[in-house]
């Protein structure tokens, strides 16, 4: 939390309105606050060294998509998009260049709130992802060891099943697009393959939680991907 008090947000929207009132509620809240209308404004204020940016996708001087792609080339800061763009392929589009979250317009304060502290906690680990030990709400993961267990029960999975969680582990509370598990667990060459992935996220909710249908790890992004949650979330 200690990280979170005074963390420095970075607003990139051509609403005036969208970043009065951003401004007003994330001050109230502890952060320190700059905002931009335009994308030539933001390159500046980024010099500043923000600790999360949120960015609407419909500047006057840029494409959202491009903003992306261009902070990615140079930086790791979490972006959580805002953006009244509702169409799925907006969404995982944005993820896929890679934005930490997406949020769509009109949204509450305190939705943006929490969408804000899990991009904090997210950066704030270590750059190998996770640590030796990955604990949440019973769920353990000893990378190390390749060990998993469940409320202290042992459970058993394939290499493959092991990769993908692991890969869920190491993005605790981020939402991954079906493309980047596709690629980070089978390979390059996959990224339209789904229905792999989707058997393979049954097999993992069927070892993993007590009610498959209704998981409390993992949690489905309709049409866009898979979030492991955690329980500080």
């Amino acid at each position: 939390m200690s990280r979170q008090v005074g963390a420095r947000v970075l607003v990139v929207d051509d609403e005036p309105a969208i970043l009065r009132v951003v401004r007003t509620n994330l001050s109230a809240h502890g952060f320190q606050v700059e905002g931009a209308e335009t994308w030539e404004r933001a390159r500046e204020l980024l010099a500043h060294g923000p600790d999360v940016i949120l960015l609407d996708l419909g500047l006057p001087d840029a494409e959202g998509d491009a903003v992306i792609r261009e902070i990615r080339s140079y930086s790791s800061t979490p972006i959580v998009v805002l953006s009244a763009r509702t169409a799925e392929r907006n969404k995982v589009a944005a993820l896929d260049l890679g934005a930490d979250d997406y949020l769509t317009k009109p949204f509450g304060v305190d939705e943006l709130l929490a969408r804000i502290r899990v991009a904090l906690r997210h950066s704030a680990r270590p750059p190998t992802g996770a640590d030796a030990v990955f604990r949440t709400a019973g769920l353990e993961v000893d990378f190390e060891h390749r060990r998993v267990s469940v409320d202290d029960r042992e459970v058993h999975l394939t290499p493959t099943e092991y990769d993908l969680l692991r890969t869920l582990v190491s993005h605790p509370d981020k939402v991954l697009t079906d493309r980047m598990l596709l690629q980070q667990v089978w390979g390059y060459e996959y990224g339209s393959e789904d229905h792999y992935l989707h058997v393979y996220i049954a097999r993992l909710r069927k070892k993993l939680e007590a009610d498959p249908q209704n998981p409390r790890f993992l949690i489905t992004e309709p049409g866009v991907g898979y979030r492991l949650v955690t329980s500080d979330s």
